[in-house]
């Protein structure tokens, strides 16, 4: 017996509870824990609804918020793999592509076909909404690690120059009012951390 569309999606919503169980690097901005990528995946959808007025091009929210809310969905099979960290990322894009077909391919189809859509678009980075969407995925941690007192730069030993290379690009590129404000941050907290002190 086939399976009916709710149970199909049900499925999907019970499976997708594991995202919870997924702690990143990053830490929450009262130093209390780590953030998980669930609360990752939310507070990056409250990034679209409030910072929509500063895409560097004509973005539609709902789309932007429906890419956040999924981006990251894939580390249940394939686990976070912060930057700062690279032993990690060998073999990781084929990870998370099976892991999009894997856990999108539990819904009905056409909503397995939408997410995957939406997860390839938002991992290419070249439509508005994506851009805008890769833009915001990198700003949290900056705003998150600045207001942390250097978070996981600090642990990591990141530099100014580490950071730049890694979110000066897609944070400029999809909204660029962003990016002014994180390079202060960081700008801040380095020159406040400078060995020269």
């Amino acid at each position: 017996m086939t399976p009916s569309t709710l149970e199909r999606q049900l499925a999907f919503l019970r499976e997708i509870d594991r995202l919870k169980s997924v702690v990143r690097l990053s830490p929450l901005i009262d130093g209390s824990r780590r953030e998980n990528s669930a609360e990752h995946s939310w507070h990056l959808a409250m990034y679209a609804l409030v910072l929509a007025e500063h895409a560097a091009g004509t973005v539609d929210v709902q789309r932007v918020v429906k890419m956040l809310l999924i981006h990251d969905i894939v580390e249940i099979d394939a686990g976070d793999v912060p930057f700062h960290v690279p032993a990690t990322h060998a073999g990781q894009d084929e990870r998370e592509r099976l892991a999009a077909e894997r856990l999108f391919g539990l819904l009905p189809e056409a909503q397995a076909a939408e997410f995957r859509e939406l997860w390839f678009e938002f991992e290419a980075a070249e439509s508005d909404d994506a851009k805008f969407a890769k833009a915001l995925d990198r700003f949290q941690p900056m705003l998150h690690n600045a207001a942390t007192d250097g978070g996981t730069w600090v642990e990591c030993a990141v530099t100014l120059e580490q950071v730049t290379t890694r979110c000066r690009p897609p944070i400029e590129r999809g909204a660029p009012a962003l990016w002014e404000a994180a390079a202060g941050m960081a700008e801040a907290h380095y020159r406040k951390h400078s060995p020269q002190d």
